[in-house]
């Protein structure tokens, strides 16, 4: 066995411009690994070009590649994945090479290991359009084969590997994504108060939903549930939808039945210094969701202290235990769990209370440990 640190190059090429899911994870998980850098793992980093000097500020320990500037866009990605990145992985002397979204190399020359965020490809194939679903379907059966070993973000989604494509369970570890209590924290009446003017909403309550628009985040039947619940109250809350634009036709078709007389905000990306904000000021942080391979959303929402409603589905139940409030997928059964919320003051304080303890519990360093962990393993 080869002792001292392994040196690991993460591939962080796959990061959107606009940060989201996987954004957050390589963001979380770099800023934990720039800790132990020396004593627990040696780190070289390739990124997009935008990226580059970002991680160079965050990680100036680490040894920071920019990609070449064709590998910002996707198909020229994955090309350079199988031709480039294993020529990089060589030029930086990586023991280990960690591919952080699904993909990776075939022939990478060292050990890989590749982080897998859901089954929901499997699980829910019918929320997904069908050659999105055929690539994933397949980056994933890949990895599993290829990889020496995959990381999961919840034991869901290991569960739902082992049980679908009879994945080696000794060969995927389990490493929660974790939540930055500087970026969410419960906010300030300050910052509840600026957000609520940008939105047009100063005075207004409102439930708020953040998160990608796409069917299996149950978008629609949140909208149809949000009017069966405040459709006859005095002063009805708003709903504001938050977040990227996704592709649920269904959603334009629940927003044109809304009353004339409730307000429903689709204000799209919010900036990320907003979210507290945003989050911590709404009466429930709704996600109705039909699984998740983790649900950050949640967590960052548990973060801000704001009471979460979510459905029991795949991880969901992980992240949240009994710290939120759970309904079904249906919009009428949300419409009675959303109303019984929102009539229950004491019940969402409590919520809001133990929600914001649990999110403690999920920190990136955790995450960064079991990380280091399987790329030991890798590497033996």
């Amino acid at each position: 066995m080869t002792s001292g640190p392994p040196r690991v190059l993460v591939d962080a090429t796959s990061v959107p411009a606009d940060r989201g899911g996987v954004g957050r994870y390589v963001d979380g998980l770099l800023g934990a690994l720039g800790k132990v850098i020396g004593s627990e793992v040696e780190l070289a980093v390739v990124g997009l070009r935008t990226d580059a000097e970002r991680y160079s500020r965050m990680l100036p320990a680490a040894e920071v590649v920019a990609a070449p500037a064709a590998v910002a866009h996707r198909p020229a990605r994955l090309a350079w994945e199988q031709t480039g990145l294993p020529l990089l992985a060589q030029q930086v002397g990586a023991d280990v090479l960690h591919s952080p979204f699904y993909t990776c190399p075939l022939r990478a020359g060292c050990p890989v290991t590749v982080t897998v965020h859901d089954a929901t490809f499997f699980t829910e194939p019918e929320h997904y359009d069908k050659s999105r679903r055929t690539f994933f379907r397949s980056a994933i059966k890949t990895s599993l084969r290829r990889a020496h070993r995959v990381i999961v973000p919840s034991k869901a989604t290991r569960d739902e590997l082992i049980r679908l494509l009879d994945a080696d369970p000794t060969r995927v570890d389990v490493a929660y994504h974790g939540v930055d209590p500087t970026a969410f924290h419960p906010p300030a009446l300050e910052e509840k108060a600026r957000v609520a003017a940008r939105l047009g909403l100063a005075g207004t309550s409102y439930i708020a939903f953040l998160g990608a628009k796409e069917p299996r985040k149950n978008v629609p039947s949140l909208i149809r549930g949000w009017v069966k619940a405040v459709h006859d109250r005095p002063n009805p809350p708003a709903l504001v939808i938050a977040g990227g634009q996704g592709h649920d036709d269904d959603i334009d078709r629940a927003v044109a039945d809304v009353p004339g007389h409730l307000r429903l905000l689709r204000p799209g990306y919010l900036r990320y210094a907003d979210l507290p904000g945003f989050l911590g000021g709404a009466l429930v942080a709704a996600y109705p969701s039909f699984g998740e391979g983790f649900g950050l959303p949640i967590l960052e929402a548990m973060a801000c202290a704001v009471p979460v409603l979510t459905t029991p589905r795949l991880s969901l139940p992980e992240v949240g235990g009994e710290a939120v409030a759970y309904t079904s997928e249906d919009p009428a059964q949300i419409a009675i769990d959303l109303a019984a919320l929102l009539d229950d003051e004491p019940r969402r304080a409590a919520l809001a209370k133990a929600g914001h303890d649990r999110a403690k519990e999920f920190t990136w360093e955790s995450s960064a440990e079991v990380h280091i962990a399987a790329w030991q393993r890798a590497r033996a």
